[in-house]
């Protein structure tokens, strides 16, 4: 073997990258451990404790702190770790309306009526909807007049032609939809969830929001926060050394409240009034209070003398004196992340408020600073007799990213309407003061969602409506800045057209069923190799240890998120990992039968089972990656899992398998690859493949019928997702029967409304409706859930709802068509595949009929049997992925096999070979690797099966039916279509 040198130094540096990675992980938990323990069961001490030792080192080799552990550590997904799934929808329709300054023409708002009610089912663009239904109405009318206006003349002209509007139609929605997610990005990392996603659907107006954590109590603060309309409002500031004096009294008199536990009311207002009048010395009293107390009784008397200034920094710095100096501008002062809600709550006491002038408010900014993680705090000044803002949203017409010709870097341009651009010259002037003094600028701060964006200080007063803001800027955060300032203009509401929230505990339980299902899947396959492949056996336990733990180190290196198919794809890993060790060994035994040494026999075996091994791989590997680029959410995890777990096993079982191997011949340790029971068990076989085609042909052609009429009869039970509606988990405390629970909905949802299974054990029930499905309102949620209550407790009053999710329509069709585009598209470049591999088109026909024959068979087999065994056969997007990964291991099997018929008809290539033979010959020549193969894999998905859980139950079971029905279809479908299409031309 060439290389071994650099294979164990890339073996042993992989190694060490995993354990480095994987160490993130093992220190969280033990600091969370801890956590626990010192919190013993109260949430808010246990947050604290973290919070506290947030930028602390805990990973003593290193000195990395905690949260830089915590942002590297291995991350669960929700099914795993609770919290809260949503897709936010941005509504078009009211931005239309918008655009048109809510036009009362008639046609247009027939068409706009129109295109919603066409949109509730429809996967088309809005636009395009509303245009058709529009042209429909009236097709000679002009949409100009509706939408032209004096502030959007540079975009759209009085005359323009509808493809004209159709296209500033799209630009705004595109826009609207950009702004929308960064507003909601925004939102979102303020709201303190760890590790949040979110996700622009290209090319909708449709956004992905996962928070993990989320708990269901918190469920209304999460709607109210992403479904509430974007504020955007400018605002005058003070400076900084204008309210430095208050900050002081602020910190004395939080100082005397203190101390009242210990003092008599008198004494109190005595140290108030003391305090107060010492506040001149506020520079020394923060520089003292900011310096570093060891000790955790040092910082609790720091924190009792300077409350405020023990975790808030003024604004202040070292001059060339040596004394401290205020830093100009309106930014007072900055603070941890994590120590914004103590500050607040400091600001908002009886005592604190009354000294704070009516027209200051104290706002943070919307940017922590990355390197030490503080925000700053702003000094905002309220204007005219409502104490508002000196400018509203509203009137920006326009903004955008351009670059400053003048001095160079990023800017933002941006323009007003008449009214705005008055009102902006006003405040431009009075905030620059005298231009020619540097000192008497004053800032203007941009305020979003009562967050400071920006806030730059004005040299010049600005007329014509146009100005620029600039700063230390980069291109991306221009564009956001840009994005932000047009929200005023383009209001555009978000609303939650799917949601799912996941509670702990049944999170708990998919960690449990999950980590079940790999311990004892893998403990199956691995004595399952050394039962039937002796020593050789463990060489391939130890090939399969490897690469899980690999598996994991590069599943946490990339930032991947562990999801419950996740861990089923770890589980099928385990499986499949095995397969190219059943490749390899099996061509050993038959190099060792031809009498060929020991030595000769491995490196042969490995050498002439390399073509079947990548062939093989690669067709599963090009599944994994159709449904990584056209699947969602968890699809996306079991997609990202299985392509790892791929690239790891080919690593272990060509490279890792064969250094072990040659370690041991050097050692002239005994190698066996079988048993005496197992050696011959499929020696000589010859059963008529070939011969009795036309009965496969039959047997799958009558199942198949039986199928497609009752899919076009019974239909399927399909999946909220597929169907559109809300579904709930429930659990009793005691057993309840479906057959009650479904009486009880009944008679609140209504007859027919809702479909009750059982969901795990006799207490928990998982029940579906479609009631006031069209109605997306959270007033809708809220009355579906109160009148589900009402039923659920005529039942018992002793249950709980463990999870819920919402679906609407259009999702679901959007999810049927892509479900069927992923099936088409992982078909058609498999076959491409084989073509280019095998080079004639009978080989890839066979596979093309091969893996449509599985789909079918797949989905004839769930029809069919729907409503007749014990647990559900639902159609949903796990459905979709097993379907997919049953494509994919079909290939897998076929293109085994027609290696080896490639193989055969080399050497058996005289004309009086008939191709028949040779095809059957070669079948039954990779018949073990076949079945142990397929063995192995089928007891890892029974396990899965078993012990995996009723969330992916359905999922393990059509893996497991497509596997048995893939395996078959490689020996009695893919081959035997080859063989009738190619005939004499095989030769």
């Amino acid at each position: 073997m060439q290389g071994k040198g650099v294979i164990k130094f890339l073996a042993v540096l992989l190694a060490l990258v995993c354990l480095y990675q994987l160490s993130f992980t093992w220190v969280t938990r033990s600091v969370e451990e801890d956590a626990r323990a010192y919190a013993k069961g109260n949430a808010e001490k246990e947050t604290a404790y973290l919070d506290s030792i947030s930028n602390q080192p805990v990973y003593p080799v290193f000195k990395h702190s905690y949260q830089y552990c915590k942002d590297r550590e291995l991350a669960l997904g929700l099914d795993l770790k609770g919290g809260m799934n949503v897709t936010m929808q941005i509504s078009l329709s009211e931005l239309i309306r918008s655009l048109a300054n809510n036009n009362p023409d008639a046609t247009f708002n027939q068409a706009l009526h129109n295109a919603d009610v066409v949109a509730r089912t429809s996967p088309d663009n809005y636009i395009d909807i509303f245009m058709r239904e529009y042209k429909k109405l009236s097709p000679n009318g002009k949409l100009a007049p509706v939408f032209a206006t004096q502030s959007n003349q540079s975009q759209l002209k009085f005359d323009a032609s509808n493809s004209q509007v159709e296209s500033y139609l799209r630009n705004q929605a595109n826009t609207a939809v950009g702004q929308s997610f960064n507003i909601l990005r925004n939102r979102i990392d303020k709201f303190g969830v760890a590790s949040p996603n979110i996700q622009l659907q290209t090319g909708t107006n449709r956004i992905l929001i996962e928070l993990p954590g989320v708990s269901e109590s918190n469920k209304e603060r999460v709607r109210k926060l992403l479904q509430g309309s974007a504020k955007l409002e400018f605002y005058a500031t003070y400076e900084n050394g204008e309210v430095y004096q208050m900050l002081g009294n602020i910190n004395g008199i939080l100082a005397a409240k203190n101390k009242t536990a210990k003092k008599d009311t008198a004494a109190q207002a005595t140290a108030a009034n003391d305090t107060t009048k010492s506040a001149g010395s506020l520079l020394s009293k923060a520089k003292t209070a900011g310096k570093d107390t060891t000790g955790l009784k040092g910082k609790a008397q720091a924190a009792e003398q300077n409350p405020l200034f023990a975790v808030l920094t003024p604004a202040i710095y070292q001059g060339q004196n040596g004394q401290a100096q205020l830093v100009p501008g309106p930014v007072v002062g900055s603070a941890s992340v994590s120590d914004t809600a103590k500050i607040n709550a400091m600001l908002r006491t009886e005592e604190v408020a009354a000294v704070l002038p009516q027209n200051l408010r104290l706002l943070w900014g919307s940017k922590a600073d990355e390197k030490n993680k503080s925000i700053p705090l702003y000094a905002i000044k309220l204007s005219g007799a409502e104490n508002g803002p000196v400018l509203s949203g509203e009137m920006v017409t326009d903004a955008k990213s351009d670059m400053d010709q003048t001095q160079g870097g990023w800017e933002v341009s941006m323009e007003m309407n008449s009214d705005g651009a008055k009102t902006w010259r006003n405040v431009t002037r009075e905030a620059a003061g005298n231009p020619g003094d540097e000192n008497d600028n004053r800032a203007i701060a941009i305020v979003l969602d009562e967050n400071v964006v920006s806030a730059p200080r004005v040299s010049n007063e600005i007329a014509g409506g146009r100005s620029s803001i600039s700063g230390n800027f980069t291109q991306d955060e221009t564009k956001d800045l840009a994005n932000v300032l047009k929200a005023g203009r383009l209001p555009a509401p978000a609303r939650i057209v799917e949601e799912a929230i996941v509670g702990p505990s049944l999170g708990q339980e998919a960690i449990t069923a999950g980590l079940t299902s790999c311990a004892v899947g893998l403990a199956v396959v691995l004595v399952f190799m050394v039962f039937y492949y002796n020593r050789a056996g463990t060489v391939a336990d130890i090939a399969v240890f490897v690469n899980v733990f690999f598996l994991m180190g590069v599943l946490t290196s990339i930032g991947a998120v562990l999801t419950l198919p996740g861990i089923a794809g770890i589980v099928l890993t385990v499986g499949i990992s095995v397969d190219a060790n059943v490749l390899i060994y099996e061509r050993v035994r038959e190099e060792l039968a031809l009498g060929k040494t020991l030595r000769l026999a491995i490196a042969d075996g490995f050498k002439h089972a390399l073509s079947s091994i990548l062939d093989s791989q690669i067709s599963t590997f090009l599944t994994g990656l159709i449904l990584f680029l056209f699947g969602t959410g968890p699809i996306q995890g079991f997609a990202t899992t299985l392509m790892i777990g791929i690239a790891t096993s080919l690593f272990c079982s060509l490279l890792i398998s064969r250094l072990i191997f040659e370690w041991m011949l050097d050692k002239n340790m005994e190698i066996k690859f079988s048993n005496p029971w197992s050696s011959n068990l499929f020696k000589n076989s010859n059963f008529g493949f070939v011969k009795n085609r036309f009965k496969f042909y039959a047997l799958s052609g009558i199942f198949i019928l039986a199928g497609i009429v009752s899919m076009f009869t019974r239909g399927f039970s399909y999946g909220v997702d597929f169907q559109g509606g809300r579904t709930y988990v429930v659990r009793y405390e005691t057993a309840a029967s479906t057959e009650n629970v479904r009486d009880a909905i009944d008679q609140t949802l209504g007859k027919g409304k809702s479909e009750v299974k059982s969901f795990g054990g006799k207490n928990q029930v998982r029940i579906t409706t479609n009631y006031m499905i069209d109605d997306n309102s959270s007033a809708a949620d809220d009355k579906v859930e109160a009148t589900l209550r009402s039923g659920l407790a005529k039942v018992s009053p002793q249950y709980k709802i463990l999870s819920s999710q919402k679906v609407g329509p259009t999702i679901a069709n959007d999810i049927k068509q892509s479900a069927i585009w992923t099936v088409i598209i992982a078909i058609i470049v498999i076959s491409a595949y084989i073509l280019i591999r095998f080079r004639r088109w009978q080989f890839s026909l066979g596979a093309m009929v091969a893996t449509a024959h599985d789909a079918l068979l797949v989905l004839s087999f769930f029809s069919l049997f729907n409503g007749i065994l014990p647990f559900a056969l639902d159609i949903d997007q796990a459905f979709i992925a097993a379907i997919l990964t049953v494509i994919g291991y079909s290939i897998n099997d076929t293109v085994v096999v027609f290696d080896r018929i490639r193989e055969f008809l080399h050497l058996r290539h005289a004309k009086t070979d008939d191709p028949a033979v040779v095809v059957n010959d070669a079948i039954n020549s990779t018949l073990s690797r076949t079945i142990i193969t397929a063995l192995t894999v089928v007891f890892v998905l029974i396990v899965l099966f078993i012990f995996g859980g009723d969330v992916i139950r359905g999922f393990s079971f059509a893996l497991l039916v497509g596997v048995c029905f893939g395996t078959y279809s490689s020996i009695c479908v893919a081959t035997p279509v080859m063989l009738d299409f190619g005939g004499k031309k095989l030769n």
